[in-house]
């Protein structure tokens, strides 16, 4: 079915189970809906009928008398409610009252409908061939909808995948430029999740870090340095120190990422979060807490979030690796520079959450550590 068009037909042959404790009433009921082409299970009281509904295959729909010993309609509808087999399954209330309140109750307790006795059989199966029709209409809709948030979802994880892919490439042009950075961008990427998911329920910093910004600002880690490709080879790839002349021109390719991160928006006429954030760690990310930083002398809650936790992170990347400047530096070692630096370099409690997981920041190091030639 590609469209909610089903005939009269499309429910002939449906399961039905009549629960009566009258057998007359069963009997004419049972040759009512046989004659009319339906499958039909009777039951002579309440137990039964759940026994019934829940075994396979399961009923269309269950006509239901009210007023039974025992176990009267009431008790068994609320008890095929709570069952997570049976509690889908449509029940028209058989009934010999004439009383509104009664009708109402039926409805709270999620009767399908209603059917007064002396049932007529015109009645009797226009309101079983109405409420299956409902039913499979229902089942259509779920289906599409499941459907359709399936192929959601796919193409959903489809544009995160090309997304991940096109920004891994942006940053690997970068890393050509700077090829001894290595797994840089992996390991950045996974320290600024670690600091985040640390600081998540932080007072400073729950109105901000959430599951989604988390995500994000993984995502969108790897462009951080993408404005070295703006820095001449003589620049970036000397071994010796940087002339101040040098130097500043090292320092705008904190600026130049951004920038071209801002030109990349303005083509898109809409607003992407995690190009927002990639900007603010393109921008940001040498920036001091104490002020000191580039470009903007920004200082303590001046920087963005984004930015404070790319810092810490790729400072302590700078320290643990192999540059052509220098060699790499023991991991306990680079752990007791950064404390130093705290209130100074780093967000105070930026660094707190580093030295509190310091270990699974290690460990992350060991794991995607540059390979020695």
């Amino acid at each position: 079915m590609s469209e909610i068009t089903i005939s009269a037909d499309a429910v002939k042959g449906a399961l039905l189970l009549i629960v009566d404790d009258v057998p007359a009433n069963l009997s004419m009921l049972g040759d009512l809906l046989h004659d009319a082409g339906y499958r039909v299970k009777a039951a002579t009281s309440g137990r039964a009928a759940l026994r019934y509904a829940a075994q396979e295959p399961r009923p269309a729909l269950i006509l239901l008398d009210v007023m039974m010993p025992e176990m009267d309609g009431y008790q068994v509808l609320a008890a095929l409610r709570q069952d997570p087999a049976t509690r889908d399954i449509p029940v028209i209330f058989l009934t010999a009252l004439d009383n509104s309140r009664d009708e109402e109750r039926g409805f709270q307790h999620g009767a399908a409908d209603y059917i007064a006795k002396p049932v007529k059989p015109d009645v009797v199966l226009a309101r079983v061939r109405s409420q299956l029709l409902a039913t499979l209409a229902r089942n259509w809709l779920r289906d599409q909808n499941a459907t359709l948030e399936a192929e959601v979802a796919r193409r959903l994880e489809e544009n995160e995948l090309i997304q991940t892919v096109s920004i891994r490439a942006l940053a690997h042009l970068a890393e050509t430029r700077d090829p001894e950075t290595g797994n840089h961008i992996l390991r950045t990427q996974g320290y600024v999740r670690l600091l985040a998911t640390r600081l998540r329920h932080h007072h400073r910093f729950a109105a901000t870090i959430d599951d989604l910004y988390i995500r994000m600002l993984a995502h969108s880690a790897p462009l951080h340095d993408i404005g070295k490709v703006g820095i001449p080879d003589a620049i970036l790839q000397k071994p010796g120190k940087l002339t101040a002349e040098e130097w500043d021109i090292m320092k705008t390719h904190a600026r130049l990422g951004s920038d071209a991160i801002e030109l990349a928006e303005r083509d898109i006429d809409r607003q992407v979060d995690f190009l927002s954030l990639a900007k603010e760690v393109a921008h940001w990310h040498h920036e001091r807490w104490d002020g000191g930083g580039y470009p903007d002398g920004l200082r303590e809650e001046a920087i963005p979030i984004s930015a404070r936790l790319m810092t810490l992170a790729d400072v302590f990347d700078a320290l643990i690796t192999k540059r052509v400047y220098k060699e790499a530096m023991l991991f306990d070692e680079a752990r007791r520079i950064i404390a130093a630096e705290r209130g100074r370099q780093f967000d105070p409690d930026v660094t707190d959450a580093f030295l509190s997981c310091f270990a699974d920041f290690a460990a992350l190091a060991a794991r995607h550590g540059d390979k020695q030639p």
